[in-house]
């Protein structure tokens, strides 16, 4: 194996290490103690845990066990050996680590336990592996029924959440919803970054100046439409335009918009969110000045 292997084998291992420690932390520390559950085999994981006294280590490696076999049909060798790592690997940590129960406080208890799972997955996820398999369930299930993968995680975590209502109590699985919320959002910005990127498409008559400002100023990257546009009723044709098309985080947008003010106030912009962008030129310093 070549050292760029080497190295990428072990800040995977890292990864994984730290966000299987931070979900167990989040787990022993904040929400088994007191009866609050996530979604997805984590919360089967812990209501199972909860309601038959089985320790958590056990019932993780368990619940976990159909969602890797499903993974050997839908996912790759090497992910499904880490993912079955990663599941083993907080398993022990469960068993092993005596965590402190830190509060009591059931709104801090939601917030931080989902904080702290929610880290914890993501971490995993960015080495390579999962340490709740729910999705890979959604996945198979989404592909039988023909429905979206988000549709088929909304609906085993409805599930999961009405038995905690009637084995636990309506208020616990209410907590325990925030608790999901919060895990999930922290799994995002750690996946995808808390930096949030938009994609802006500006249509001007003065789109030249805009452009020059744009890159030579802002030093973002642009690409240039050709494009002619109608309207009313008869689709009058304008004169073609350049279209300018772009990609800048949330707060260079405000810079974009005092230039459009300044040059073309009657400019049609359309900014959409994006979830992911990589490769060609990012402005990665952030000046809104």
């Amino acid at each position: 194996m070549n050292k760029p292997g080497i190295y990428s084998a072990f800040k995977d291992s890292a990864w994984v290490v730290v966000g299987t420690l931070s979900a167990a932390f989040g787990l022993k520390g904040f929400l088994l103690p007191n009866n609050f559950i996530d979604g997805g085999a984590t919360g089967i994981s812990l209501l199972i845990a909860e309601t038959t006294k089985i320790d958590l280590s056990l019932t993780i490696v368990l619940i976990n066990i159909p969602f890797i076999l499903v993974g050997f049909w839908h996912m790759s060798r090497k992910f499904v050996i880490k993912t079955i790592f990663g599941v083993c690997l907080m398993a022990i940590f469960l068993l092993v680590i005596s965590f402190p129960v830190l509060t009591s406080d059931k709104l801090l208890v939601a917030i931080f336990g989902g904080f702290f799972l929610g880290a914890g997955i993501g971490l995993s996820i960015r080495g390579g592996c999962v340490i709740d398999g729910t999705e890979v369930l959604a996945l198979h299930l989404s592909r039988k029924f023909g429905q979206s993968l988000g549709d088929m995680i909304m609906i085993i975590n409805i599930i999961i959440f009405l038995v905690a209502a009637l084995l636990l109590s309506v208020e616990s699985a209410l907590y325990s919803m925030i608790t999901y919320f919060f895990a999930m959002k922290t799994m995002d910005y750690i996946i995808q970054g808390i930096e949030e990127y938009l994609g802006v498409w500006v249509i001007s008559k003065n789109s030249a100046i805009i452009k020059e400002n744009m890159v030579n100023e802002m030093g973002m990257g642009v690409t240039v439409f050709k494009g002619s546009g109608g309207y009313g009723k008869n689709g009058l044709i304008m004169d073609e335009n350049d279209i300018l098309c772009t990609v800048v985080s949330r707060l260079e947008l405000l810079k974009i918009n005092r230039l459009l003010e300044k040059t073309d106030p009657s400019a049609f912009i359309i900014v959409q969110g994006i979830r992911d962008v990589r490769g060609g030129v990012l402005n990665r310093k952030i000046n809104i000045g």
